[in-house]
């Protein structure tokens, strides 16, 4: 039997084995791609492009704390409305919580990181910390 193309090739896929697996209700499957995030590097500081596609600008927050840069987004879920036409058989849209946290440095301040959203992209520019100041990795040797 062929199925009309607006439910995609894996319609069954998902109704029947989709609830097996652990991800099945995080909510990590659907939401894969988003905060996708570009890093380059300037002179003095690094600037960060993060994808956020669908979600508006107060849906975003920026926080500083302890060295951590975390860019949250909330995406709530929609009503569930009935359209005139009918009821949905099936909705992808993603609704829930994603971040990402970036160490900055201790010595960044809050009011020195510049930050705008712009068709669903969060550019951030974070100033570069004194190279001294940074904690260097000490490892302790292992006798065999």
């Amino acid at each position: 039997m062929l199925m009309p193309s607006i439910f995609g090739e894996n319609l069954f896929d998902d109704f029947m084995f989709r609830p097996w697996r652990s991800d099945f209700f995080s909510g990590a499957q659907t939401a894969k791609n988003v905060m996708n995030t570009d890093v380059r590097e300037k002179d003095d500081s690094y600037e960060l492009d993060i994808e956020l596609p669908g979600y508006k600008k107060e849906d975003v927050s920026a926080k500083l704390e302890n060295g951590y840069l975390t860019i949250q987004a909330v995406k709530k879920a929609e009503d569930g409305e009935k359209d005139q036409k009918g009821s949905y058989i099936r909705r992808e849209r993603y609704a829930g919580t994603c971040s990402r946290s970036f160490y900055v440095g201790e010595d960044v301040q809050q009011e020195d990181i510049h930050a705008k959203f712009e068709d669903g992209i969060l550019k951030l520019t974070v100033p570069k910390v004194d190279q001294k100041k940074v904690e260097e990795k000490k490892y302790i040797s292992i006798e065999g």
